[in-house]
């Protein structure tokens, strides 16, 4: 079973710091609404002015928020993510699609009784735009109300070469409608055809006596397109249908919508139009000491720096959560990478991607990772989710595989925790998996605890495929293996031949059955000097480091493993007793077994400056917990002082004040506390009961 159980990356292009969650309103834990239910200026927004170009996605997240503010972030992402040049000032895209809506409520909605935007000719002129041309037969009395329109060049767009639209009136009284070779006919063109509308020829060969545009327009709108029998244009209808409603989503990723419902709540205001795009990948290997840390990459679509004296400046921020499956919040990482360069070393890396490589430990166990890239310069951010699978130590298991483009064997980390530092050889992974025709493409992953018949017996079987088709084998076995563990392989592409290729990874057994496995596709490109990106990474401290030791700790902590967690805190505790962060964490889990003097004689040692104010409510808690009553209201009114009105605090400066036989301050505290919150019956009921005594 491979370490990494499924990863999504997140590739879109906008600024946003918003949400992690599925688009999915339950999943996200948000009520989809009607869009009748909407403000009249959101529905209008919604309903008319972008109807013809808003995903199916982006409408789905728009119906699930909460509130004006929401809705206007998303409609300032919206229009950032078509922004042809996010540089200029002006977002042209968006000032074309009110253009187009103006002209096509002024021109095609005159003689109509709805708006212009609403009819088959505003529809199509506000998704295209204006024809290249166009050709009106309105005076020809053999021949229905028609215009042409044609256009090409918008191949970008998913769109064909070439091709022509039509419309035409069925009466005079009628609004143009779209004409569609299947399900209108060449007979519907003509006023006065009274022949079998079986036989299309023949209305053909009527029509094209009239005009040979519309004729050949009445059986395929794409010019050139072979017709036999005459036989009306499937892939016209699938163009009307199909590819022109979908035209304008085909350079938008709308993922950032998704990612503004998941972190809408989470971040900072300032970010949350700017989703970018980003590559991402992420994979478990362990340490030799079994230790199992997280190698991640975050490549994003732009890395935006502020000048100032001619020196260049990004800082980056990474934030990192992983949740165990009941949702609890098991650890949390801060990353910082500041990042300064003068005008001459701006220009060796501006043409380059740029890729942030980190890791992080974690103990073993199923959970979900959420992790933010965020550029405090440009507020732009992006992210990268993952379930993870972290096996125990002892556990057969073969990590998912990486490739990479290089390989350093003298890293000066060598010896060091480091992303992607595996043994002592240092990989540059590619996310997207693309390389060179001269490359040599690098493949590594670990077997972990394999059976012994399968470490005597079993093979390594290497296999490329191409188009479904095998082309190339290798085998090796577990004596191949780099300290029983690490397998390493070098695929030289150098004739392979430019295309998308699959490379399988199969463990077999002396039966010839596959024991574990996994599949890399990966792609030799055409594109002259791919370049590579410039690497921004930062090691960790070695395993038996406090700081790796306190985050194991603490993950066991959270995930209720006292006795996993205890030995671990405590080392950190002692190697830095002047830690506040390792302090408090380890007094947090004696509190948790009732160890309350050696909480307060660890948290005693920072009370002589600002760092007490972490430790007050735990002290007062302690002392609590050891009769102290009278300690414990000094210590929770000093918390009360610094961090202002809290109901816990308060509650139980109430219960120590009862303790005390003092009913007057207690009274006064339990009152404090419902004025906060007035539900809280059972602190009413005892706030009576106190009242009756006195």
């Amino acid at each position: 079973m491979p370490y990494n159980k499924s990863v999504k990356k997140n590739v879109l292009a906008l600024a946003v710091l918003v949400l992690i969650g599925s688009i999915a309103g339950t999943a996200a834990g948000q009520k989809k609404q009607s869009a009748k239910d909407l403000p009249p200026q959101f529905r209008k927004w919604l309903e008319e002015e972008v109807v013809y170009i808003i995903s199916a996605k982006e409408r789905d997240v728009f119906l699930q928020l909460e509130s004006d503010r929401e809705r206007n972030i998303f409609i300032d992402a919206f229009w950032k993510q078509r922004d042809p040049n996010p540089a200029t000032e002006e977002n042209e895209s968006k000032t074309e699609h009110y253009k187009r809506i103006e002209y096509a409520n002024l021109w095609f909605g005159r003689d109509v009784p709805g708006a212009g935007w609403r009819t088959d000719m505003g529809r199509i002129y506000i998704i295209l735009g204006q024809p290249k041309q166009e050709e009106k037969y309105e005076n020809d009395y053999s021949l229905r109300p028609t215009i042409v329109w044609f256009y090409d060049g918008m191949s970008e767009y998913g769109l064909p070469g070439s091709f022509t639209l039509m419309f035409y009136k069925k009466d005079i009284n009628a609004q143009y409608k779209l004409y569609s070779p299947v399900a209108d006919g060449p007979w519907n063109l003509m006023v006065h055809y009274s022949g079998d509308q079986a036989d299309i020829e023949s209305a053909y060969k009527s029509l094209i006596n009239i005009s040979t545009t519309v004729a050949q327009a009445s059986i395929s709108l794409i010019p050139g397109e072979t017709q036999f029998n005459l036989t009306p244009s499937l892939a016209s209808e699938i163009l009307i249908r199909q590819r022109i409603p979908s035209a304008p989503l085909e350079k938008v990723k709308d993922d950032y919508a998704e990612k503004l419902l998941r972190y809408k709540d989470l971040i900072e205001v300032d970010y949350s139009a700017n989703y970018i795009q980003s590559n991402a990948l992420i994979d478990v290997f362990q340490d030799s000491q079994g230790l199992a840390f997280v190698h991640y990459v975050i490549e994003p679509q732009r890395l935006t720096f502020e000048e100032n004296d001619s020196r260049f400046r990004a800082d980056v921020l990474i934030n990192g959560k992983v949740s165990d499956q009941k949702g609890r919040t098991i650890y949390q990482f801060d990353r910082t990478f500041p990042l300064r360069l003068d005008q001459a070393q701006l220009n060796r890396v501006r043409p380059l991607p740029v890729s942030f490589q980190d890791l992080f430990p974690l103990v073993p166990g199923k959970y979900k990772v959420n992790i933010l890239w965020k550029n405090s310069v440009s507020k732009e951010f992006t992210s990268l989710e993952a379930d993870l699978l972290i096996p125990t130590r002892d556990a057969f298991a073969m990590s998912q595989p990486i490739v990479s483009y290089r390989t350093d064997r003298e890293s000066k980390y060598r010896g060091m925790n480091k992303s992607f530092l595996l043994g002592n050889v240092q990989y540059v992974p590619t996310p997207h998996g693309v390389f060179l025709p001269g490359d040599t493409m690098n493949v590594f992953f670990q077997i972990r605890n394999p059976p012994e018949e399968l470490r005597a017996n079993g093979r390594i079987e290497y296999t490329i495929f191409k188009n479904a088709l095998p082309i190339a084998t290798r085998t090796r076995t577990f004596r191949d293996a780099v300290n029983g563990t690490d397998f390493i392989e070098e695929f030289p592409l150098t004739g392979y031949g430019i295309a998308n290729y699959l490379l399988q990874i199969s463990v077999l057994g002396a039966d010839g059955k596959e024991r574990v496995g996994a599949k890399l596709p990966f792609g030799i490109t055409s594109i002259p000097n791919l370049p590579r990106p410039w690497v921004v990474s930062m090691p960790l401290p070695p395993a038996d480091d406090p700081v790796i030791r306190h985050a194991l700790g603490k993950q066991y902590f959270q995930l209720g493993d006292i006795a996993q967690a205890r030995p671990l805190l405590e080392s950190a505790h002692r190697s830095n007793p002047g830690s506040a962060v390792y302090g408090l964490d380890y007094a947090q889990l004696l509190y948790s077994l009732k160890e309350y003097a050696e909480v307060r004689s660890i948290a005693r040692a920072f009370m002589s400056d600002d760092r007490k104010y972490d430790f007050l409510q735990l002290l007062g808690d302690s002392s609590r917990g050891l009769g102290e009553y009278g300690e414990a209201v000094t210590f929770y009114k000093d918390y009360l002082a610094h961090f202002g009105t809290n109901i816990i605090v308060l509650n139980d400066v109430g219960e120590c004040y009862v303790r005390l036989g003092n009913i007057p301050e207690a009274l006064i505290a339990y009152e404090r506390s419902l004025d906060l919150d007035p539900k809280q019956e059972n602190i009413r009921a005892l706030v009576k009961s106190l009242r009756e005594k006195k």
